[in-house]
């Protein structure tokens, strides 16, 4: 079937179709690791907060074993990379986590959002892309270069070696969280959608690597899935499509867009316009937190999914910086904004064994 097709093809086919599945699996559950604080605050719901750590476990475990099979080595990956600067990752991931409460959903939330026909996170997603090109390659880059590249912090981060974790505390510890967040193990077998988003982590990492090692036309480096970098290359693909050309990232982002639109016609029950208030400025939130999430998801090489499904796969102690400081920012920037009365709720999530299910306030 694809014996006609350049290994790059096949590799930017099969990163749609895991963005399709990504999608699909996202917006039929509404997974999201900012709504997940967001319910916790609002209604002390842990339903979608259970599905995030269950996708973080079976991300790890499913890497470690596809790792051990194929013999690729995650060290290779972009969260290892040499001259690490902790304080930018912890920097970036602050900025990120105050983002996505700000703009009510981070990168992988405002594709899902989008798709499911909220027209407000197009303006989130534009200032995403916009704001992560800016910090890669242009006016920020010069900005913020002299902090990120600073051969001090550099210094002092290199005495901490950026090490990877054992295996088996992190997966116990996430484990302890998951049973403190579901206090019932049978809840545990309900989250499905979890269980899945992790396994598709492992095979973006199968693929890029397995595949990738045969391409002779196009280099092709071993991938997870991340949100932020691949949003601005996506838009910079659109606006020079001359110049440029598809690659596993885009395609990531370009499925999740398309199998979210898919499913939304299944899955009709979800939809955005709501706020909690009339109070909140959404276009202005939208392109605030829009900003944030653009410069600080590449400061931190990555965000809630980049780091916290496909860097914390890698045991990487740098994706764990990131992933603590994108949770404690989001937190607090969450109950500022529930304090006045501007964090926006549309539904309530809760367990199925519970009489209250997803209803709309």
């Amino acid at each position: 079937m694809f014996e006609n097709f350049e290994i790059y093809q096949i590799v930017n086919a099969l990163g749609l179709i895991l963005g399709l599945l990504f999608g699909a699996i996202a917006q039929k559950n509404q997974f999201c690791f900012s709504g997940s604080i967001k319910d916790y605050i609002q209604t002390k719901s842990t339903r979608r907060g259970a599905s995030v750590i269950m996708a973080m476990i079976i991300a790890i475990i499913a890497t470690t074993i596809a790792g051990n099979y194929f013999e690729f080595d995650v060290t290779e990956t972009r969260y290892y990379k040499e001259d690490i600067n902790y304080f930018a990752i912890i920097l970036g991931g602050l900025l990120f986590g105050t983002g996505m409460m700000i703009a009510d959903g981070c990168s992988n939330r405002q594709l899902v959002k989008f798709g499911q026909g909220d027209s407000r996170s197009l303006i989130t997603l534009l200032f995403i892309g916009l704001f992560a090109y800016a910090t890669t390659k242009g006016l920020l880059f010069d900005i913020l270069n002299p902090f990120t590249n600073n051969e001090t912090l550099i210094q002092w981060s290199s005495n901490l070696e950026n090490f990877t974790m054992n295996i088996y505390v992190v997966v116990a510890i996430l484990f302890g969280i998951l049973f403190m967040l579901t206090k019932n193990i049978k809840r545990m077998f309900t989250l499905i959608d979890g269980v899945l988003i992790g396994l598709l982590v492992a095979a973006a990492w199968s693929i890029t690597w397995v595949l990738g090692q045969e391409s002779m036309e196009r280099i092709i480096p071993l991938d997870g899935v991340s949100y932020v970098y691949p949003t601005a290359q996506t838009i910079e693909l659109f606006m020079y499509y001359q110049v440029n050309y598809l690659t596993f990232p885009i395609c990531l982002v370009i499925g999740v867009i398309v199998g979210t639109f898919a499913m939304s016609f299944v899955n009709k029950k979800y939809s955005f316009g709501c706020t909690a208030s009339q109070k909140i400025n959404r276009v202005t939130y939208n392109m605030i937190g829009g900003a944030l999430m653009g410069t600080g998801g590449v400061m931190s090489i990555g965000c809630t999914v980049g780091q916290g499904l496909s860097g914390m796969s890698t045991l990487a102690f740098s994706s764990f910086l990131a992933i603590s400081s994108i949770f404690i920012s989001g937190v607090i920037t969450a109950r500022i904004l529930h304090k006045k009365d501007k964090l926006p709720m549309c539904f309530i999530f809760e367990w199925k064994d519970k009489e209250n299910q997803d209803y709309q306030i």
